[in-house]
Parts: C-alpha cells; sequence; structure tokens
C-alpha cells in the first residue's frame, strides 16, 4: 500500500493511493503519525477499502501532497558515508573531514521543523550557505516501538525517498554535521510511504538521483555497509525508537562534491530522487 499526506482544501489528510495511482483514498487517522502508531496493515487495507466502495476517492488532480510524515516526532536518524563508492568520493573531495578508518556506523541526526513536500522547494539559504549538495537515500519508518531489537523487521512500518540535502562548507567546518544538514528546507521526502509488506526484505531497489536531467547517482540500496536490521538493532539496544522515527540510511556515489570538479546546486535547480517502487521526488532550489 502506498500512504500519502495530502492537502486537500484547507485540510492535512492522511489517505492511500488508489491502485491506478489517480486519486487518493480518505483514511480515518488524524495525521500519518497518528495512522504508523495506531492501524495494522490489515487496518490499512480494510479503511481504504471501505472508503473505495463508498465512493470517497479523490482525484490526484485535485489535491497537493505534502511530505508522508510533514512533522517529524523527533530529528529524523541518519547514516552517513554508508555505500563504499560514497565514501571513496567523499574521501577525494575532503580526506580530513571524511577520510580515515569507519570501524563502526557513523550516526547523526537531522532537524526537521517541517519536511518539505514532492515538487517542494530546496532552500538555498543565500548568505549563509555554499556548496549545496543533494543526497538521495531510502528512509525506513519504524511502526512500533523498538528496544533491544532481534528481529528488526518486524518493526519496520514502511519506506519513502528522502533527499538529504546538505551544506558542506558548513558540515565541514563546524566539524559535526547537525548544522550542515539540518537547515530549514533541507529534508525533502516522499511522495509516499510504502508499506513494509510490499518490499522484500533486506530491500534491494534501485536508487538513483538527477539533476536537470542529467544522472548523477546511480545504484542499489543492497549496497549498504551497514544493514537496516543491523542498524535497528544497534539503535535500538540503548534508546527506544518510537512509531514513526525515520531512519535514513545514507547515499551512494554521485552526490555534487564527488565530482571534478564538484556539480554544487544553484537557484533554479531541479532535483529528483526516484527509488524503485517507491516513486519519485522532485524538488526545485530556490
Amino acid at each position: 500500500m502506498k500512504l500519502v499526506t495530502y492537502r486537500h482544501g484547507d485540510r492535512e489528510l492522511a489517505g492511500a493511493l488508489t491502485a491506478d495511482m489517480a486519486a487518493v483514498l480518505p483514511l480515518p487517522y488524524s495525521d500519518m503519525n497518528d495512522l504508523i502508531g495506531s492501524a495494522s496493515f490489515t487496518e490499512l487495507l480494510s479503511a481504504a477499502q471501505a472508503a473505495e466502495s463508498r465512493g470517497a476517492c479523490v482525484p490526484l488532480s485535485e489535491v497537493s501532497l505534502c511530505a508522508p510524515i510533514p512533522r517529524p516526532r523527533q530529528d529524523v536518524i541518519c547514516l552517513g558515508i554508508n555505500y563504499k563508492a560514497h565514501a571513496d568520493e567523499s574521501t577525494r573531495y575532503d580526506a580530513s573531514a571524511f577520510g580515515g578508518e569507519r570501524p563502526v556506523p557513523i550516526y547523526f541526526s537531522k532537524r526537521v521543523s517541517e519536511a518539505v513536500a514532492p515538487e517542494g522547494f530546496i532552500d538555498s539559504h543565500p548568505g549563509l550557505v555554499q556548496r549545496l549538495d543533494y543526497e538521495a537515500e531510502l528512509a525506513v519508518i519504524i511502526g512500533r516501538a523498538a528496544r533491544n531489537v532481534k528481529a528488526a523487521e518486524d518493526h519496520i512500518f514502511g519506506y519513502t525517498v528522502l533527499n538529504d540535502v546538505s551544506a558542506r562548507l558548513l558540515q565541514t567546518t563546524h566539524k559535526q554535521w547537525y548544522f550542515g544538514k539540518g537547515l530549514d528546507g533541507f529534508t525533502p521526502m516522499g511522495p509516499c510511504i510504502v508499506t513494509a509488506d510490499e518490499i522484500s526484505f533486506p530491500p534491494a531497489l534501485a536508487i538513483s538521483s538527477r539533476v536537470n536531467g542529467e544522472l548523477r547517482q546511480n545504484s542499489t540500496t543492497d549496497l549498504l555497509i551497514t544493514g537496516i536490521a543491523e542498524i535497528i538493532e544497534e539503535l535500538s539496544s540503548g534508546m527506544t525508537l518510537l512509531p514513526g522515527t525515520i531512519i535514513a540510511t545514507g547515499t551512494p556515489a554521485g552526490v555534487g562534491m564527488g565530482f571534478d570538479p564538484p556539480k554544487f546546486l544553484s537557484p533554479g535547480d531541479v532535483v529528483e530522487c526516484t527509488i524503485e517502487g517507491i516513486g519519485t521526488l522532485r524538488n526545485t532550489v530556490r
């Protein structure tokens, strides 16, 4: 099932896309966080079928999609340098910031006051940000509270596409990544959440990005250095992952800083991040 948050008139609602992707079926939950925390896949399917049977579907052309979780309950948990080819390109760009041995995963958090919608805008923060970059990532969404988890798959609600927009100069200057990754407008997400029952575990999905139509990243999600099960098991060994927690699993090679010379973003650029079976997240820099 593909789930969305959408705006219809002056209301923000949670819904499911119809099989033909042409309409949205409203679901009886106050928002996506409420839905994730309270509904089973069986209940969601029943609610969607009930909405369709009573003719409640709304054409997609009459709504605007928001990020699937517009206002996450907590910061997004992110993995840094989690594809080998991206590790190599990062070291070539700045060995002092990204080089060296990494015997354990790199975790950091991404501040999100409001996630950017599909077709929304990436804020270039003129005067503050230089070397604006993109990162297509598979994001995992936790479905039920996870603590000391040994069966990670059972705690996954679904998956979405996330663009971990990055201000490279801020990121490297501050020697930590919170500020350079967590500015307003730096977390595009969507276009939907695909529930975990629709995707084989662990996911082996094509992942790519394009800037102004030019293919930049082109890889698969089974090349993660630290896999999804390991991530959830390690994090939950010392912290509770609440329903709705978003984990961005890292980006493959082909980001702007990986080119020689680098290909950073400018206002007007259009970034498309695509993951097989989920969809394309399309955003414009302004």
